[in-house]
């Protein structure tokens, strides 16, 4: 079994075990959040790996910038592109959470917005590329962006929301999940759960390099 494949089977066998633990496995009976807390093996883990994929894309371009790299460019762009995937799986299972626990789809919450701006933020990266015809300047103007849109998505995510009162766990006062009272059993899917769902991503943006690799 080669190293590459190895990773795949790794990574079925644990989607499977997120998915079926995370809807057979007992939950705690939290105040609110009841049966809807099996929602974080799913939202939270996506958003985390969406933060990987992003990262890992960054570092991608900023090896564009050093070596002008056709490869490194592609690898940026697909994992971008899968990062976005997660990005918007996870804003529609956190608008499904929202409507069971603060009462609406969109409450205009603090981290609500800023996960939305910072969606919009890699939208403008996708048509910035789209705005240039020759490949080198084209790779080498959208790795400089990149590389500024990471740590503006890091602060929205993780720092404005804070600055302000927020449903949202872990912002504005409110507890992160770490610290509720949480049982082992939730734990143990939840950690799989955040490596499946970027292997996941991972698996997806190789598949994305070797189609661009084709259309060349």
């Amino acid at each position: 079994m080669s190293r590459l494949k190895a990773y795949k089977w790794v990574c079925v066998a644990l989607l499977i075990y997120t998915v079926v633990a995370g809807f057979i496995l007992p939950v705690p009976r939290l105040n609110i959040l009841q049966e809807s807390i099996r929602n974080l093996h799913f939202h939270v883990p996506m958003w985390f790996a969406m933060i990987l994929l992003l990262g890992y894309s960054a570092w991608q371009s900023v090896k564009v910038l050093r070596t002008d790299d056709g490869h490194a460019d592609a690898w940026a762009v697909a994992s971008a592109e899968t990062a976005m995937v997660f990005g918007a799986l996870g804003m529609i299972t956190g608008m499904i959470w929202a409507r069971y626990t603060w009462g609406e789809w969109w409450s205009g919450d603090p981290k609500q917005n800023a996960a939305a701006v910072g969606l919009l933020l890699y939208a403008a990266y996708f048509t910035l590329r789209g705005a240039f015809d020759d490949p080198s300047r084209r790779q080498r103007l959208s790795a400089i962006f990149n590389l500024l849109a990471y740590p503006i998505l890091i602060a929205l995510l993780f720092i404005l929301p804070r600055m302000t009162d927020s449903l949202h766990p872990g912002n504005g006062g409110n507890p992160a999940f770490g610290q509720y009272d949480l049982d082992d059993k939730l734990r143990l899917v939840f950690y799989p759960a955040v490596l499946a769902w970027f292997l996941l991503g991972i698996w997806m943006a190789e598949l994305n390099v070797r189609l661009t690799t084709l259309r060349k």
